[in-house]
Protein backbone atom coordinates (compact mmCIF):
# COMPACT_ATOMS: atom_id res chain seq x y z
CA UNK A 1 0.00 0.00 0.00
CA UNK A 2 1.82 3.38 -0.97
CA UNK A 3 2.18 5.81 1.75
CA UNK A 4 -0.75 8.43 2.45
CA UNK A 5 -0.17 12.16 1.06
CA UNK A 6 0.40 14.23 3.93
CA UNK A 7 -2.47 16.50 5.10
CA UNK A 8 -0.87 19.79 4.00
CA UNK A 9 -0.33 18.36 0.15
CA UNK A 10 -4.30 17.11 0.21
CA UNK A 11 -5.37 20.26 1.50
CA UNK A 12 -3.50 22.38 -0.86
CA UNK A 13 -4.80 20.10 -3.90
CA UNK A 14 -8.07 20.26 -2.77
CA UNK A 15 -7.87 24.45 -2.14
CA UNK A 16 -6.78 24.33 -5.67
CA UNK A 17 -9.23 22.14 -7.09
CA UNK A 18 -12.01 24.49 -5.60
CA UNK A 19 -10.60 27.71 -6.81
CA UNK A 20 -10.19 26.21 -10.51
CA UNK A 21 -10.76 28.55 -13.16
CA UNK A 22 -13.62 27.98 -15.24
CA UNK A 23 -13.00 24.92 -17.73
CA UNK A 24 -10.17 23.68 -16.03
CA UNK A 25 -10.62 20.15 -15.23
CA UNK A 26 -10.03 17.47 -12.25
CA UNK A 27 -8.71 15.66 -14.18
CA UNK A 28 -5.87 18.12 -15.33
CA UNK A 29 -5.51 19.61 -11.71
CA UNK A 30 -5.20 15.59 -10.74
CA UNK A 31 -2.09 15.33 -13.13
CA UNK A 32 -0.67 18.28 -12.57
CA UNK A 33 -0.23 17.39 -8.68
CA UNK A 34 0.55 13.87 -10.08
CA UNK A 35 -2.41 12.23 -8.23
CA UNK A 36 -4.99 10.28 -9.83
CA UNK A 37 -8.22 11.51 -10.33
CA UNK A 38 -10.44 9.32 -8.30
CA UNK A 39 -8.10 10.45 -5.61
CA UNK A 40 -8.65 14.61 -5.94
CA UNK A 41 -12.53 13.57 -5.82
CA UNK A 42 -12.28 11.68 -2.95
CA UNK A 43 -10.20 14.11 -1.11
CA UNK A 44 -13.02 16.78 -1.87
CA UNK A 45 -15.95 14.88 -0.97
CA UNK A 46 -13.97 14.26 2.05
CA UNK A 47 -13.16 18.08 2.61
CA UNK A 48 -17.24 18.66 1.74
CA UNK A 49 -18.03 16.45 5.11
CA UNK A 50 -14.89 18.00 7.14
CA UNK A 51 -16.33 21.21 6.33
CA UNK A 52 -20.20 20.79 6.95
CA UNK A 53 -21.23 21.07 3.42
CA UNK A 54 -21.84 17.50 3.04
CA UNK A 55 -23.67 15.36 5.49
CA UNK A 56 -21.51 12.50 7.07
CA UNK A 57 -18.63 11.65 9.86
CA UNK A 58 -16.00 14.14 10.24
CA UNK A 59 -12.41 12.69 10.90
CA UNK A 60 -13.37 13.90 14.89
CA UNK A 61 -16.99 11.59 14.99
CA UNK A 62 -14.95 8.84 13.58
CA UNK A 63 -11.81 9.18 16.35
CA UNK A 64 -14.50 9.51 19.06
CA UNK A 65 -16.52 6.94 17.64
CA UNK A 66 -13.12 4.43 17.94
CA UNK A 67 -12.32 5.80 21.38
CA UNK A 68 -16.02 4.58 22.42
CA UNK A 69 -15.99 0.95 21.00
CA UNK A 70 -12.28 0.58 22.57
CA UNK A 71 -13.72 2.07 25.55
CA UNK A 72 -16.93 -0.52 25.31
CA UNK A 73 -14.54 -3.22 24.25
CA UNK A 74 -12.55 -3.00 27.93
CA UNK A 75 -15.65 -2.14 30.12
CA UNK A 76 -17.04 -5.60 28.55
CA UNK A 77 -14.01 -7.67 29.30
CA UNK A 78 -13.59 -6.53 32.85
CA UNK A 79 -17.88 -7.02 33.77
CA UNK A 80 -16.94 -10.91 32.11
CA UNK A 81 -13.92 -11.34 34.54
CA UNK A 82 -16.14 -10.01 37.37
CA UNK A 83 -18.88 -12.46 36.69
CA UNK A 84 -16.19 -15.50 36.30
CA UNK A 85 -15.29 -14.09 39.30
CA UNK A 86 -18.34 -14.13 41.24
CA UNK A 87 -19.32 -17.09 39.44
CA UNK A 88 -16.17 -19.11 40.84
CA UNK A 89 -16.42 -17.48 44.50
CA UNK A 90 -20.10 -18.16 44.91
CA UNK A 91 -18.86 -22.55 44.22
CA UNK A 92 -15.90 -22.39 46.44
CA UNK A 93 -18.39 -20.89 49.36
CA UNK A 94 -20.53 -23.72 48.79
CA UNK A 95 -20.72 -25.88 52.29
CA UNK A 96 -19.50 -29.35 51.86
CA UNK A 97 -16.52 -28.36 49.65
Amino acid sequence: MPKPFPREFREDVVRVARNREPGQSLKQIATDFGIAESCLRNWLRRADVEDGVRPGTTAADNAELREAKKRIRLLEQENEVLRRAAAYLSQANLPGK
